[in-house]
């Protein structure tokens, strides 16, 4: 039996479109205000793609600073993963038109629709095919333009959701020396399936004059099960992931940015000091399976993240769905 190969982090980055969404735009149309929004959420602003502005431009920006970072061409790539529950369209993969961006003509290409969870169940997937020896460099990426798909009829929910996107490339931990990947976890709940959905637009609800006049290709978000739901299971998922190790080994804890709410009282369960945890949502709202490594990139660029000490990464999506990671910087 052939040996795992320990699998790193060799770089990463990420994409944000130029267009600022404040909470004062839905004041124009919605019965809302700035304070209600920041209140309830946490979120002052967001951004939104421009018109021409979709998923594959957003991944390819993201890519091309991981590629760089990583010292990585396009054409050494072996394989390109993309989670997203956003894609350009339908099929075929978001991953085949980055493949052609970059030039990566030795890439397998898919897409991983795990929601929020998309980054992290597309990155658990690129570890085993590296630590398996079934592929040496993975490019791995997060993007949505939830804009796009967002009820604006909905103060509920459309205050909730931003575009944006981030990538890493994973390859031996040999070969790049940094961000060991130490442990990982992947679950699912399907009970939970209507918690978050979009329910027409597949084989069971194809798209009708019905559909679009109920709004059902637009995002449904039944807010206080995600909210029990996801304060239980980000402790749990850092918990999962400190197992063996302290609080003081850790740099920085980096959970899918959801709801400042969430995020705060699932911090004051785990004890977690606050400046350990990453937290943009105020910036960029949730941006689904792009929050995870925008956050990560971000905190990386502001020097929070000291060299050999431990990142944790947590996220939980539709499905229910959630991932975790564990990895030595």
């Amino acid at each position: 039996m052939s040996s795992i190969i320990p699998v790193g982090i060799a770089g990463i980055g990420s994409y944000a479109p130029e267009r600022v969404v404040p909470n004062a735009h839905f004041e124009e149309f919605l019965d809302t205000s700035d304070e209600w929004i920041v209140q309830r959420t946490g979120i002052k602003e967001r951004r939104f793609v421009a018109a021409g502005e979709n998923t594959s431009h957003m991944c390819l920006a993201a890519a091309r600073k991981a590629l760089e970072a990583a010292g990585v061409t396009g054409e050494e790539l072996d394989m390109i993963i993309v989670g997203t529950v956003s894609p350009d369209q339908q099929l075929p993969a978001v991953a085949n038109l980055v493949q052609v961006g970059l030039g990566a003509t030795k890439a397998a290409c898919f897409d991983v629709n795990a929601a929020c969870t998309g980054f992290l169940t597309s990155l658990v997937t690129a570890e085993s095919f590296i630590a398996a020896g079934r592929a040496r460099r993975v490019l791995v990426l997060g993007a949505e333009t939830l804009s796009r798909f967002i009820d604006f009829t909905d103060r509920g929910s459309c205050i909730l959701f931003g575009d944006g996107a981030g990538a890493a490339v994973l390859m031996p931990h040999a070969d790049c020396g940094q961000g060991e990947i130490l442990r990982s976890t992947m679950g699912s709940d399907g009970e939970g399936y209507s918690v978050i959905e979009m329910p027409a637009g597949g084989s069971g609800r194809p798209a009708s004059h019905e559909t679009v006049e109920a709004r059902e290709h637009f995002l449904k978000v039944h807010g206080r099960d995600v909210y029990r739901f996801a304060v239980a299971k980000i402790a749990s998922l850092v918990r999962e992931m400190l197992e063996g190790h302290t609080l003081d080994e850790v740099s920085v804890v980096v959970p899918h940015q959801v709801n400042r709410r969430i995020i705060d009282s699932a911090v004051e369960k785990l004890d977690i000091p606050p400046e350990k945890v990453v937290i943009n949502i105020d910036r960029y709202g949730n941006t689904s399976a792009a929050s995870v490594p925008l956050a990560l990139d971000e905190a990386l660029r502001d020097g929070r993240i000291e060299k050999d000490k431990l990142v944790i990464m947590a996220a939980f999506g539709a499905g229910l769905s959630w991932g975790g990671a564990l990895v030595r910087w």
